[in-house]
């Protein structure tokens, strides 16, 4: 089991910056990869950006060049730095972790913290 806690949302205006962070219950070292999805109203789950154990990333188009994603695996946390905001990056965040086995497949999600781009 893993407990995933989000922090660093909130309320920015267009053109701004915020970063999230979300600490992990235990060592990130196990994990195959982390990262961060989003959930704007009446749209579907959407990832953002992931790490691999390996240190590769993977970024939506639509944040390419304006999102970082970093892990700081002496803090079991992986970050988001979101820079260049728009309001259609307003969504929920949620962490995400993936564990795997030689036989199955885990999903690990945060609670979820508000990111609302607004002027």
């Amino acid at each position: 089991q893993v407990h995933l806690v989000e922090s660093g949302g909130g309320l920015v205006q267009p053109g701004g910056s915020l970063r999230l962070s979300c600490a992990a219950s235990r060592n990130i070292f196990s994990f195959n990869a982390m990262g961060w999805y989003r959930q704007a109203p009446g749209k579907q789950r959407e990832s953002v950006a992931e790490v691999t154990s390996g240190g590769s990333t993977n970024y939506a188009d639509s944040v390419k060049g304006r999102f970082t994603i970093s892990k700081d695996n002496a803090r079991n946390t992986v970050h988001l730095q979101m820079n260049s905001l728009k309001p259609e990056d307003t969504a929920v965040y949620y962490c995400w972790v993936l564990v795997t086995t030689t036989r199955q497949r885990y999903d690990y999600w945060g609670q979820g913290t508000q990111v609302t781009v607004s002027s």
